[in-house]
């Protein structure tokens, strides 16, 4: 009794996770897509200052989950602190790599929905499972089996179908869209690069270590908020100066930094609790979602025979990918690659 009970409350919480990384995914990108081209009186919001935002809740949020973890003592939650942090330099500050690249790579996202819809967004993205297999053969010595190379090939097409335009179309460099819709496709292609490496080294200078999952977010989180606020006064110092730190913000924009800021934190539910297939269904049907949402409310999006073929392809590559047979042995393709 008391393991079918266990059993039944793994899998309520497998399909728990399964729905609200659904839901985070596609609402993410509608409302990051729709703040950032809705109309609106006065100053839009600084996307710098969002990222920034983002980091500072979720610092909070894993301070308050760490905080549970020791049973609501704040002594323990200051020693645990003062003993995996401050005590130990050295692993802290590896984390300053991938934290850095999160944060390049949350500011790319704000730059690529500016410049597309959803829909070509949410599968353009899915090219991170490429420069994450990349990097993990590089970097980890992985080796991958032919079905995953496979997916791998299908998914470049899918992506490359989806970025074609109408073959009705005509004169499509002229199109004013044209350039927004190359900065835009850059934009994604850079966030994959940064969040397949960022991914993969993190993995590697955690490899051997049993740390809490919400410690390793605090220790993002603080480098994160650290290079954002930088990246505030880079770039948008004068805004800032002029409009205000909170120029812009509405509720649709608040509900954008919360669902930034908990994103991480679902995924790490959904690997903790599920596994790559539940994860390749949450992808394919947030795809779907953000489709059919971006086509019938934001307007923005017209879905064309090529579009439909691609973003079938991409599906079918995240499941495959996520396959993992067995009982069947099948063939691994190592590439080969220079000693780190």
């Amino acid at each position: 009794m008391g393991t079918a009970k266990t059993l039944g409350g793994r899998v309520s919480l497998k399909y728990l996770s399964l729905v609200v990384m659904i839901i985070q995914t596609t609402v993410l990108v509608l409302t990051l897509r729709y703040s950032r081209t809705s109309q609106q009186e006065g100053p839009r919001y600084l996307s710098s200052t969002a990222v920034f935002n983002a980091e500072v809740l979720k610092l909070v949020i894993c301070l308050f989950l760490m905080l549970l973890e020791k049973g609501g003592s704040p002594t323990g939650l200051i020693s645990s602190l003062n003993e995996d942090i401050l005590q130990k330099p050295v692993d802290t500050l590896k984390l300053l790599v991938p934290a850095g690249l999160y944060t390049i790579q949350n500011n790319l996202l704000f730059v690529a929905l500016s410049n597309l819809d959803a829909a070509t967004y949410q599968v353009t993205y899915q090219l991170k499972i490429l420069t994450t297999a990349i990097f993990s053969v590089i970097l980890l010595r992985k080796k991958l089996n032919l079905t995953k190379w496979l997916s791998l090939v299908v998914l470049m097409v899918g992506v490359a179908l989806v970025q074609l335009p109408d073959s009705n179309s005509t004169d499509v460099k002229k199109s004013p869209n044209f350039s927004s819709q190359v900065i835009g496709l850059v934009a994604v292609i850079c966030a994959c690069f940064s969040s397949g490496f960022a991914g993969v080294y993190f993995e590697k200078i955690l490899k051997g270590t049993n740390p809490s999952i919400w410690l390793r977010n605090v220790q993002l989180a603080m480098f994160s908020s650290v290079i954002a606020l930088a990246g505030v006064y880079m770039n948008d110092n004068t805004a800032v100066i002029t409009a205000g730190f909170f120029q812009g913000y509405t509720l649709v924009v608040w509900i954008t930094v919360a669902l930034q800021a908990v994103g991480g934190l679902i995924i790490a539910m959904v690997i903790k609790y599920a596994d790559n297939i539940v994860k390749g269904f949450a992808v394919s049907l947030s795809i779907i979602l953000s489709t059919f949402l971006s086509f019938s409310f934001l307007g923005d999006f017209t879905p064309t025979h090529f579009f439909f073929v691609g973003a079938t392809l991409v599906i079918v590559a995240t499941f495959l990918y996520g396959y993992e047979p067995s009982s069947s042995r099948l063939p691994t393709v190592p590439l080969k690659t220079s000693p780190i």
